[in-house]
Order: structure tokens, then C-alpha cells, then sequence
């Protein structure tokens, strides 16, 4: 099977990004990178991804910048006092599948000129994240519409109890596939991460 590339972003920040990734993560026995990691450096997203998976196959790989306040990258990096250079985010090499998470949502400024959206290439598949709160049919529709105005392959997947009147909406002015939704689980470990992971596969795939 041809390697694949998937591209995680959310909504918003907060919305199950990091769950979802390691659910794709483990389903796909897949790499996974974070290529911004803002705050948090002692339990990252990559630490918290490496906790929920189970398979031996995934290779967890470095940051290209690891900045040290969870604030917007770009502000976080003028902490730092460093500029954030898109073309120093490499995606690391590998045979295997990747996930990336991405860090907020897709307009999330690096610097400057440049957004997440930038670093998001056109042979990723991209996943969006959406959380139902009010506003986050706003939010998932601009999110969604923006990706296929760019030309990316997109799919959706729900986080948190199910919202029937929100999603049928999202669903029917996207027309995008939905991977399937996480559940508000009481908590996440190894062995939840790996049901959804067998629930989801076919989804993904």
C-alpha cells in the first residue's frame, strides 16, 4: 500500500486534536510528528500520543520547533526571540505512514506572512476536527470550505457528545466523509484509543 499522509487540525484549540491523532496514529500504525509544539515541553502532545499508543511500529519524531509558552506560535516564538521559519519545517523521512497534528487551527500564525495552513502540503490528507460549542458550525464550515477551495482531500471527525442538529448541518453543506465521532470517554488509555483505532480504520483508509 502506498504511504500515506494525513494532516490533523481542529476547529479551534482544545477540540481533540491530540485524541484524534492518536486514535489515526494507532490505526494506521502510523509515524507521527508534531511539527509546532508550543508550552507544555515536559508533556507535549507527542508525549501524550506516545502514552495512548500500543503498536510497536510507530516512530515518534522531533519538533521543528519547540516553543516554550502555549501561546499562538508566533508569539510564542517572539518569546523565545526567534522567528519561525516555514521552510526549517521539514517532515521527517520515513517509509511509513504520518500523522501530523497541527497546533490550534489552520489560520494559526507562524510569523509574520505565514499560517498553518502553509506547512499543510498538498499530498496530505487532511482531517478536520469539530467540537460542537456555539459558533463551531461557523468554524467548521470556514475550516472545511477553505480546505476545498484549496484543493486538499478532507474529511471530518466529531469529538464529544453527539450535537444531531449541528452535524446533520455540517454534513449536508460540506459534503465531506465523517470518519466517525470520539465519544466524551470518562478517560483515554491504550486500550480505548485501540478500539476506536479498529472502529475507525476502514473510515480513514
Amino acid at each position: 500500500m502506498k504511504q500515506q499522509k494525513f494532516f490533523i487540525t481542529g476547529i479551534s484549540t482544545e477540540v481533540g486534536k491530540t485524541i484524534a491523532s492518536s486514535i489515526i496514529t494507532e490505526a494506521l500504525q502510523a509515524d507521527y510528528w508534531k511539527p509546532i509544539q508550543a508550552g507544555d515541553l515536559d508533556y507535549s502532545d507527542t508525549h501524550k500520543v506516545k502514552k495512548l499508543i500500543s503498536n510497536s511500529k510507530s516512530v515518534f519524531h522531533p519538533n521543528a520547533y519547540a516553543l516554550q509558552t502555549p501561546m499562538s506560535p508566533h508569539a510564542s516564538a517572539e518569546i523565545d526571540k526567534i522567528t519561525i521559519d516555514i521552510n526549517k519545517i521539514k517532515e521527517p523521512a520515513t517509509k511509513n505512514n504520518l500523522v501530523i497534528e497541527g497546533a490550534g487551527g489552520l489560520l494559526v500564525p507562524l510569523n509574520n506572512q505565514h499560517t498553518i495552513l502553509d506547512i499543510i502540503k498538498h499530498d496530505y490528507k487532511v482531517i478536520v476536527v469539530s467540537r460542537h460549542y456555539l459558533g463551531s458550525i461557523n468554524h467548521t464550515l470556514l475550516t472545511v470550505n477553505l480546505l476545498k477551495e484549496k484543493g486538499y482531500n478532507v474529511s471530518l471527525i466529531f469529538s464529544g457528545n453527539e450535537h444531531k442538529t449541528t452535524e446533520t448541518i455540517i454534513k449536508t453543506m460540506t459534503n465531506v466523509p465523517v470518519i466517525g465521532r470520539i465519544e466524551e470517554e470518562p478517560y483515554f488509555d491504550e486500550n480505548v484509543i485501540k478500539e476506536y483505532a479498529e472502529m475507525f480504520k476502514k473510515n480513514i483508509l
